[in-house]
């Protein structure tokens, strides 16, 4: 629970670092900080066992770093991407989740703005929940500059995906 409120507050604080920031630095803020702070607790998670009984730990600032950088990073994206940008890359990564086999990317390609990107899923799987959900890797190339991110994304009873991240 701790762990999700660093990355809420980091992503709020992110978010709000410059007093004009638009809706497209915001939300490219937030999803860049989430993203990072998933990444950050993968790369800082530690599996201790002893005998039979292991225990799973994540470093608190291996988070807080990844929430960080990713909401820098998608901060420049989401400034970067226009309106018919964000259409093509959710078209991509709704046609990737829906009818891609894993590791076959969607790409989707701006010819106004020269900005283009692709959606590779993973495997679907079922949560606890009973929601089936896949993974994807995304990559958003803005001025010859290339980004990646991951995110998790879960059918909703709709039959439309929703992005969890986690």
């Amino acid at each position: 629970m701790k762990k999700v409120a660093v990355i809420a507050i980091s992503a709020l604080l992110l978010s709000g670092c410059t007093q004009y920031a638009g809706e497209k630095e915001q939300a490219g803020t937030f999803l860049g900080a989430a993203t990072g702070a998933i990444l950050g607790a993968a790369i800082g998670s530690k599996t201790k066992c002893h005998r039979h009984h292991c225990r799973s730990s994540t470093s608190g600032n291996a988070v807080v770093i990844g929430a960080l950088a990713g909401g820098i990073i998608g901060n420049s994206i989401g400034r970067s991407m226009d309106e018919r940008d964000r259409r093509a890359w959710s078209q991509a990564r709704y046609e990737a989740l829906e009818y891609n086999r894993s590791g076959e990317p969607s790409y989707w390609h701006n010819p106004d703005s020269g900005h283009y990107g692709e959606v590779t899923p993973e495997p679907a799987y079922e949560r606890g929940s009973g929601e089936y959900c896949r993974e994807y890797q995304q990559t958003v190339t803005i001025g010859g500059k290339t980004e990646k991110a991951y995110g998790t994304a879960c059918r909703k009873p709709d039959g439309s995906w929703e992005i969890v991240n986690g």
